[in-house]
């Protein structure tokens, strides 16, 4: 196996103990193989083998979570750049990142979770989705920095005019009333936080995204290799251990890439008479296709309600509408035309 990247890493173990890693890279007759070697002193311990296979953006996921995970934990490379991905953060970046990180370690707990029940009301109320209305993220921030006023609220991220005049008031009847002990403006946080902590908290926002990235580029290897072996959604669902929504939002994300994902809408929509499949077309003919509710409306009418709910009709439009974007581009003008 031919070595094509190696990085030493370290951290200190104890009292005043310094522990040692090298993280390498190999490839041999078009085999990826990827490794951490931990060192006690003189002593090499065995490899740790992370990631064997044949593609290299499936490895370099596994690199990037990996190597974040062990630098949450304390290492740091002798080599910098080692995720290999864009530049650092601007000072605005950071400014807004030591704010969150400072807001989940001194959230006021029992605000948060005030402010967590006004969420869940109000998405009740105006039926929308709660993360719509305020992220965790922004609701941490808001328990933390407790603002007073509406000057106040405007210096915390998330919270734009439009945020401020349409919730603003209910938030800060929730903040106002809770006491503190800081000030605003909220430059202060910069010299609060401790940079060693800081720093392993980024590299852990890295871990959770990079996780999230190998998460999605695995379950389009398993979607793929399904609808090649003839799979339909409900045998994808269960071979690859998430939802319906998920599996179409990877059929639709391979689509995109110019995989073929027709073999699975042919299986799906092999129940679907013609004239509904050319109803479905003819309203995103009419209407476009950015948009999934009208769409249902016009082929389906505006009363329609079924017993069963409307999610697989929702799925049935998704996957028309891969057919009908692809056959807008290739000048193809019936959805039942293949």
């Amino acid at each position: 196996m031919q070595i094509v990247f190696m990085n030493r890493l370290s951290r200190m173990s104890g009292a005043d103990q310094e522990a040692f890693a090298q993280l390498w890279i190999g490839e041999e007759e078009g085999i990826w193989s990827l490794g951490w070697r931990d060192f006690s002193g003189a002593e090499e311990l065995s490899d740790n083998i992370w990631y064997e296979g044949g593609s290299w953006n499936e490895m370099l996921c596994v690199y990037r979570h990996e190597l974040a995970v062990k630098m949450g934990d304390g290492y740091r490379p002798l080599i910098d750049g080692v995720f290999h991905e864009e530049e650092g953060l601007n000072s605005r970046n950071q400014e807004q990142l030591k704010l969150q990180h400072y807001s989940e370690q001194h959230a006021n707990e029992a605000i948060y979770e005030e402010l967590c029940a006004w969420r869940r009301g109000r998405a009740s109320s105006e039926r929308k989705a709660p993360y719509i209305l305020a992220s965790n993220r922004l609701l941490r921030m808001l328990s933390a920095f407790l603002p007073r006023t509406p000057e106040e609220l405007l210096q915390i991220p998330g919270v734009g005019e439009g945020k401020a005049s349409q919730y603003g008031g209910e938030w800060l009847n929730i903040t106002s009333g809770a006491s503190r002990d800081h000030s605003y403006p909220l430059s202060w946080v910069n010299e609060a936080v401790e940079e060693e902590a800081f720093s392993s908290w980024l590299y852990k926002q890295k871990e959770l995204k990079y996780k999230k990235q190998l998460e999605r580029l695995r379950l389009r290897r398993i979607v793929l290799q399904g609808i090649e072996n003839g799979l339909g959604m409900d045998q994808l669902k269960t071979t690859s251990g998430v939802g319906r929504r998920e599996v179409l939002e990877a059929v639709e994300e391979l689509e995109k890439d110019g995989y073929s994902v027709e073999k699975l809408i042919e299986l799906e929509l092999q129940g679907i008479s013609p004239n509904e499949q050319d109803s479905i077309w003819t309203a995103y003919e009419l209407l476009g296709d950015s948009f999934l509710k009208p769409v249902l409306y016009k082929a389906y009418g505006e009363e329609f309600s079924p017993a069963e709910g409307l999610d697989m009709y929702y799925e049935r439009l998704r996957l028309i509408r891969i057919r009908f974007r692809r056959g807008t581009e290739n000048g193809v003008e019936m959805a039942t035309g293949f």
